[in-house]
């Protein structure tokens, strides 16, 4: 009976899990939070008050720490300040400092190796080397952080929050400032990032190369280096961003290198040196985006194909669309142009002439770009007039057959009067001016003297 009693109570020791335990650790205080770490059991829960300054960490079972209001975590320049190597670990409420910087090992204030479903939350991350930094992880969420690093220092900074061969990650509702990439994916899949915010970080605001059916919904990207840039990937969705004031001379609100397969739609792109820049895709859906006041909206390039424009606001930008080439074997239709002059006589909310956004002078600058200092004057707007009356050097198939003669989601007016109607009328001396500079070979002579 006893042997029997024993055994039984063996197996209940087995079945039934231990119940989890509440551990206070305050920085500085005994034991150490090494040694709670060790000894704590699988589903327990450490608090931490104070700054602990016990060099690099280790969590290796499934426990959560949390962080009281202040507290802290001091890598003391060795190694990981923290380093995550089970499932299912929860990190919330604390300040990381002092992971090793290393230009050979990639250390980081907080870094998941080859596990899943960890929980990064409402941490923040004080000038360290990578902020965050995700390897082999499988269901990570990283939510509500707060990364900084510090102005002008590029030598000692990486990225803010860095994914290597990962899968089902969420990326939300973050802030990334003064980082080298502010977000970074490289071979990672199935991944969403949204509502996260990029600023002023030294190169790109998101940058992920060889990273297949991801999304990218509702973040900001402002004042960055060198913009984003989405390389070698496909089946990527991105909508409702907003790409501002990412300037430079190699600066793109987004830059899309080798992409098949893609959704860009409902973005905007305000401020920048270009907006979108489309090298090498394929089958890219562009809709619904708007381009405002950048110095090239669109920049096309004819390695591109089988891609649609359709639904897109351009205004006020100094080149609504720019190619390198004369191949064009993409849709450019139904979009809205500010500098759009024809005609709606049937008023059906479409324009009865095609708009070609393709300028002479853009075709120019992209061959010769010192040609920019040329930008304001009154030569080049008669040679790019000229251009549009007799297309000779622009490709004949960059145009808009079907312009919008309204922004798309603006609400139709009345019918309007016939005087109304917006008519294109040049000037007889613009005109006649046009057509002596035709006469004398002037855009041959400029294209190719």
């Amino acid at each position: 009976m006893m042997r029997k009693l024993l055994l039984l109570l063996v197996v209940l020791a087995m079945v039934v899990p231990a119940r989890a335990r509440t551990w206070m650790h305050h920085g500085g205080g005994s034991p150490t939070l090494k040694s709670l770490l060790l000894n704590a059991g699988p589903g327990d829960t450490i608090v931490i008050e104070g700054t602990v300054a016990e060099g690099a960490l280790v969590i290796d079972k499934r426990l959560t720490l949390l962080g009281r209001p202040g507290a802290v975590i001091d890598g003391l320049n060795e190694d990981d300040a923290l380093l995550v190597k089970a499932d299912s670990v929860e990190v919330r409420g604390l300040t990381f400092r002092n992971p090793r910087r290393s230009n050979l090992d990639d250390m980081a204030g907080l870094k998941v190796a080859n596990c899943t479903g960890a929980r990064i939350v409402g941490n923040h991350f004080d000038h360290c080397f990578f902020a965050i930094y995700l390897s082999g992880a499988k269901g990570a969420l990283v939510e509500g952080n707060t990364v900084l690093g510090r102005p002008g220092e590029e030598e000692s900074m990486a990225n803010g929050i860095h994914l290597w061969k990962c899968s089902g990650a969420t990326i939300q509702n973050n802030r990334v400032e003064y980082h080298r990439d502010g977000i970074y994916f490289e071979f990672v899949t199935g991944s969403t990032i949204e509502r996260n915010t990029t600023m002023h970080n030294l190169r790109y605001g998101l940058h992920f190369m060889f990273s297949n059916n991801d999304a990218y919904m509702d973040n900001h990207f402002e004042s960055n280096g060198a913009g984003v840039a989405v390389m070698f990937s496909k089946e990527i969705v991105m909508k409702r961003n907003r790409f501002l004031a990412n300037r430079g001379a190699s600066a793109y609100g987004l830059l899309l290198k080798e992409i098949n397969d893609g959704e860009i739609a409902d973005n905007e792109f305000v401020d920048n040196t270009t907006g979108i820049m489309v090298d090498g895709c394929n089958r890219l859906d562009v809709r619904s985006n708007t381009f405002r006041s950048n110095g090239w909206a669109l920049r096309l390039f004819a390695n591109a194909t089988s891609s649609s424009f359709r639904g897109n606001t351009f205004a006020g930008n100094t080149f609504d669309l720019s190619t390198n080439g004369s191949l064009m074997l993409n849709t450019v239709e139904g979009n809205y142009w500010d500098r759009y002059t024809g005609y709606d006589l049937d008023r059906d909310g479409t324009g009865d002439v095609p708009h070609r956004p393709l300028g002479f002078f853009a075709l120019l600058v992209e061959r010769q770009p010192y040609a920019m200092v040329f930008s304001r004057s009154l030569f080049v707007s008669l040679l790019d007039r000229a251009e549009r009356l007799l297309p000779s050097l622009t490709p004949e198939a960059m145009k808009d057959d079907r312009p919008l003669m309204r922004p798309p989601g603006t609400t139709a007016m009345a019918a309007k009067p016939a005087e109304k109607v917006s008519v294109h009328r040049s000037g007889p001396s613009s005109l006649l001016f046009s057509w002596l500079l035709l006469a004398c070979g002037m855009p041959y002579f400029v294209a190719h003297g």
